[in-house]
């Protein structure tokens, strides 16, 4: 009988699948991708060559490679079942090329390249698989060219802006296509918090008690004014009060769709506080192990078996009255149609996975799924207006009250529901007893920071990222020290305020919503087949490397804006700004370098000419002082070597008129976080002593050395630490 070879990217997929298809099959798995570009960019992509990318085999999976290799060699039929998606097509495309250069060295070549086959499928059960390779087809060239389009541009943006970021805010940094566009969303939200102006206003409520139980109301008014609120209170505790109106209304709640990537991600954040990266981790060993669809989509379609079921599982669980049978359309018109939502692939079992996060998050998935297909909430909305003769006019007090008069998909959902307020039976010109009324001072508050859900939700309204790339988005940009989280809000760092305002400033175009959402949309057109591959990268590259030259001058970039009015400059009372220096954020006078004034965040003056103490050794004075990089200590030169003595022959011409001391005043860092105030004789004599040889390296025999940098100590080795 003909063997054959299905190859998978997982290993637990390889397992899961290999129970279905028995023995004559092998199912290996690529464990991801088996070549990428390059990680030195100089030669990853041959731009003048039309964007040609050079792609290595992965180190770690020349072994992999090389079991792939034996096993086609042997495999009458070779079968590519990687993810349904442009990745999953890129994988395939890939370990075909492989499988096609090695067997070019055999006798069988055409058979070999004309028996790989594309298998797709959505979920990993008996069925679904047995099906997908009943129904191969070739790999498709437009949605693996999409995805070699979209690993290039990142490539050739993150490389050229980075480079460029290294040199005018700070080695190391970086920026990306997607990645910069998201810092915008937050460093835009932080600026509007540090803009807000808040304005007070009253909230007036009033308790009453009816003859048929107590009515607690809140005031249609908010006033502004102290008095006026007064003025309300005053009237209402001297009024005769009744009920004026009493409103019923019955609505209907309708259940959601089905979850997409995005919305899981939403969900599970809210509900479970999980972060993206940590929602996917879960739902992949979901999706691996057979419980779940696959779980990257952007669709809410329900396939007709899969509805079938669930109304299977409605009926059983809760009876043909909690039935409804729904079909949920995609609005975005890029959503892969053919994909699904992600549902549980039975979703009769209550409960599936291995690990806590995986239980969480398949009752999150089944709940939502099941609930879409059954009957709308029926609730009751009712509103009672409490009036006062001796109120100023128009000014009413109100309560709103609700009551489930039908579940429908809320009995399965329950954290949707929501707690009932049920209010007393009113009728209108009822009297009523006032037992308290009194008014609150209250501020406005700022807009709230994006949550990741909330960073999510923005980024997919404005057309930036897709699904596959939401999860890495917030991971990139709390890991490039960007964005930090506080509790669950997103709080862009000094160093994120910075590269962000630097990027809008000088390319306002590659940050923009407008550039990144129809970048977006060319690269789905090209994944549809109605763009060429190299005429998109093009149109991009040669404006973009243009607006990156002519940025090369800039000076460097360290300023957070103005500080604020109660902190002068110590030195010639000037305003002052904030800066981003080694050592964290500090304020430095703006006419520096003119003058040098400088405090900490705090306010606290940075007095760079008064002397912490002595070093203990040479008696040279050591002070604590502000750079245009930030604080640092600096040891004074003695007398002799502050002696002026003539440049060395290797001085520029005129140099040796001028003069210069001998050698230049010891400096060092001070570690990022550091309280300057609390800097010691001790801590500076530490800081001035490095770098240090520690002894040399047993592998390279190259000196090791200890020194500290703008994250604090560190031990080091010809580059690598």
């Amino acid at each position: 009988m003909a063997k054959r070879l299905l190859i998978v990217e997982s290993p637990t997929k390889a397992r899961t699948i290999e129970k279905y298809l028995g023995k004559d099959y092998d199912v290996l798995a690529s464990v991801g991708h088996v070549r990428d570009l390059p990680k030195s960019n100089k030669d990853a992509v041959d731009i003048e060559g039309g964007f040609v990318p050079r792609y290595v085999v992965s180190a770690d999976k020349r072994e992999v490679i090389a079991k792939i290799e034996r096993a086609a060699a042997k495999a009458d039929e070779i079968y590519l079942a990687t993810d349904p998606d442009r990745e999953g097509e890129a994988i395939a495309w890939h370990i075909a090329q492989i499988i096609k250069d090695n067997s070019g060295s055999t006798k069988h070549e055409a058979r070999k390249s004309k028996h790989i086959k594309r298998v797709v499928y959505h979920e990993i059960t008996e069925d679904a698989i047995k099906d997908a390779i009943g129904h191969p087809r070739d790999i498709d060239e437009n949605l693996r060219r999409a995805q070699e389009a979209r690993r290039v541009l990142d490539r050739i943006v993150g490389y050229d802006l980075s480079g460029l970021i290294w040199k005018k805010v700070r080695y190391g940094l970086s920026a990306g296509r997607v990645q910069s566009p998201a810092l915008r969303i937050l460093a835009e939200r932080e600026r509007e918090i540090k803009a807000f102006m808040p304005v007070t206003y009253f909230v007036l409520s009033a308790l009453f008690k009816s003859k048929t139980g107590e009515l607690q109301t809140v005031c249609t008014e908010q006033p502004a004014a102290k008095a006026e609120a007064d003025r309300i209170v005053n009237a209402g505790r001297s009024a005769h009060w009744s009920v004026g109106d009493v409103t019923e209304k019955a609505e209907e709640r309708n259940p959601r769709p089905p979850f997409t990537t995005s919305t899981l991600q939403q969900t599970a954040s809210t509900r479970l506080g999980f972060a993206p990266s940590r929602t996917m981790r879960a739902a992949q060993k979901l999706y691996e192990a057979g419980h779940i669809t696959y779980m990257r989509t952007d669709s809410v379609n329900l396939a007709k078996e899969a509805v079938a079921k669930m109304a299977g599982t409605v009926e059983k669980e809760f009876g043909k009255e909690y039935l409804q049978v729904r079909a949920y359309k995609t609005t975005s018109k890029n959503a892969q149609e053919a994909h699904e939502a992600i549902r549980p692939t039975d979703p009769s079992h209550k409960r599936a996975g291995s690990a806590p996060d995986e239980v969480q998050l398949y009752e999150l998935i089944r709940t939502r799924a099941v609930a879409s297909q059954m009957s709308a909430a029926k609730i009751m909305r009712t509103c009672v207006v409490c009036k006062g003769d001796t109120l100023p006019q128009g000014v009413t007090f109100t309560a709103n009250g609700s009551r489930v008069l039908f579940p429908g998909w809320l009995a399965l959902d329950t954290k949707a529901r929501g707690e009932d307020v049920e209010l007393p039976k009113l009728a209108v010109g009822d009297a009523l007893s006032l037992i308290s009324l009194g008014a609150e001072e209250k501020q406005t508050e700022p807009p709230n920071r994006y949550t990741e859900a909330g960073l999510i939700k923005e980024l997919e309204k404005r057309g930036i990222g897709r699904p596959s790339t939401y999860a890495s988005i917030m991971k990139t940009i709390q890991d490039r020290g960007y964005v930090e989280k506080l509790a669950r809000a997103l709080k862009p760092t000094a160093t994120g305020m910075v590269v962000s305002g630097w990027l809008e400033e000088n390319f306002p175009t590659y940050v923009s919503d407008t550039f990144t959402a129809e970048m977006e949309n060319e690269l789905d057109e090209i994944a549809r087949g109605e763009r060429g591959y190299t005429e998109t990268l093009g149109a991009f590259y040669g404006p973009f490397e243009k607006a990156v030259r002519a940025k090369d001058k800039l000076p460097k970039a360290t300023s957070l804006g103005d500080s604020g009015t109660e902190f002068p400059c110590p030195l010639c009372g000037s305003q002052m700004e904030n800066k981003l220096g080694r050592g964290g954020v500090f304020m430095s006078c703006k006419k520096y370098p003119n003058c040098l004034g400088a405090r900490m965040e705090d306010g606290t003056e940075l007095k760079n000419d008064e002397p912490i103490g002595n070093h203990p050794e040479t008696g040279a004075a050591i002070y604590v002082k502000n750079g245009r990089f930030g604080p640092y200590v600096e040891m004074a030169l003695s007398a002799d070597e502050a002696k002026v003595a003539p440049y060395s022959a290797k001085a520029t011409e005129g140099a040796a008129k001028r003069g210069r001391p001998r050698m230049a005043a010891k400096r060092a860092s001070i570690p990022k976080g550091t309280d300057l105030s609390q800097v010691t004789l001790s801590d500076a004599v530490r800081y001035l002593s490095l770098p240090r040889e520690l002894g040399m390296h047993p592998s390279t025999g190259k000196p090791v050395f200890a020194n500290t940098g703008r994250f604090g100590p560190y031990v080091g080795s010809d580059g690598e630490f």
